[in-house]
């Protein structure tokens, strides 16, 4: 598949993802970490007319010069932008605007990717290609969100499914203790994050081969996990009480009965499935409960070839830290990854929401220790 090819089968993807979508649904902000689907199809498209278009292509006009203002996310190298928390606000540019902003830049990116580029541009345009397949798995989320959060508990899509997780092989791998190498190496696309190939000493460990599910979540909760500050950290401890806690995200106990929010609606809770949408304070817990612990993100790196991975995303212990040698990029491309490296925990794997094509043992996620809106889970180390 050429670049071209490669552009429209991404670009199609996410307007799929948001085909069941009604109107309103696009535009709704619950909280400042999910952003409205509408912002989400104009922020990337505004990614490729900023860093493609308009600096590599000298014929092209852009759209709209507001919605330079209105869709960037987070680039101060590229000038002022509705603050975060305001993007439910608004109303203009409506959907359709949007839509006909994505025809626009399609036509143009098309256009572009088939003429004669520059091999120096050819790292920046699959960075494009990365960074909507990364936003097509908070598409996902946040929509679940903004309707998992409705009282009607609406269906999204009634096919989509949150896969179950089957134990029929369930027990523990045992690395030895040793230096192993850690991080991205090979010539396919990869984050600067993953870089750059460093050593790494580990001490012997044993992990498990799989994901906790919500029958034994269920077992931390009627042990009364929710209520007993022995297994929580300070901070989370804090969190529970604040936030009055008391199960993973989407979670409903209905006369007596545990219900959860899934694309179809609201369910009966599946005992089988792997538990999703738990915080790191949550996951720290429940491997405390245990007796256990979480792994580091060079023990996850270093066992997952052994054991099956990629339906939930794993806390682990480690913060979220550059390698050795890491630098970041000259420009707003180098605002990236690298200054969010502070307060953050890695998640390895993948998970049912990630695009195909869009995971490897070394990608680095990230997120606060309290967020637990993505199809976050648990693995535990002894």
């Amino acid at each position: 598949m050429n670049l071209a090819e490669q552009y429209t089968q991404i670009r199609k993807y996410s307007e799929k993802i948001c085909a069941p979508l009604a109107t309103e649904d696009y535009v709704v902000q619950p909280i400042v970490d999910v952003s409205p689907p509408k912002w989400h199809l104009g922020h990337t498209t505004w990614f490729f007319e900023t860093f493609i278009l308009k600096p590599h292509a000298p014929a092209y006009q852009e759209f709209d010069e507001n919605y330079n203002y209105v869709f960037n996310s987070y680039y101060e190298t590229v000038g002022n932008r509705v603050i975060r928390t305001d993007r439910g606000n608004l109303s203009r540019p409506s959907v359709a605007d949007v839509y006909r902003y994505r025809a626009y830049v399609d036509e143009a990116m098309t256009k572009f990717l088939n003429s004669d580029i520059d091999a120096t541009l050819i790292e920046l345009i699959l960075l494009g290609f990365n960074h909507e397949q990364q936003h097509q798995e908070l598409l996902i989320t946040d929509i679940k969100y903004i309707l998992g959060n409705n009282p009607l508990f609406p269906a999204y899509d009634t096919n989509w499914k949150e896969v179950d997780l089957l134990k029929p092989e369930v027990g523990f791998i045992n690395i030895e203790e040793g230096v192993y190498e850690i991080g991205y190496q090979g010539n396919d696309f990869h984050f600067d994050n993953e870089l750059n190939r460093h050593k790494v000493y580990l001490n012997a460990f044993s992990i498990s081969t799989t994901l906790i599910t919500n029958a034994e979540y269920l077992e931390f909760i009627d042990a009364g996990g929710y209520q007993n500050f022995n297994y929580w950290h300070a901070e989370g401890w804090d969190w529970v009480k604040t936030n009055h806690v008391v199960s993973p995200m989407y979670w409903h106990n209905i006369d007596g009965a545990w219900h959860n929010y899934t694309f179809a609606g609201l369910e009966k809770l599946n005992p089988n499935q792997a538990l999703a949408h738990v915080s790191y304070y949550e996951a720290y817990a429940f491997a405390s409960w245990k007796g256990m612990r979480l792994p580091t993100e060079f023990e996850w790196e270093i066992a997952a070839k052994h054991f099956n991975w990629g339906q939930r995303w794993e806390w682990t212990e480690s913060a979220y830290l550059p390698y050795p040698g890491f630098s970041k990029a000259p420009g707003a491309i180098g605002e990236y990854n690298g200054k969010f490296m502070v307060n953050q925990k890695v998640l390895r794997g993948a998970s049912v929401a990630t695009p195909e094509n869009h995971s490897r043992i070394t990608y680095r996620n990230f997120f606060h220790p309290p967020l637990r809106w993505q199809f976050t889970g648990i693995r535990l180390v002894k």
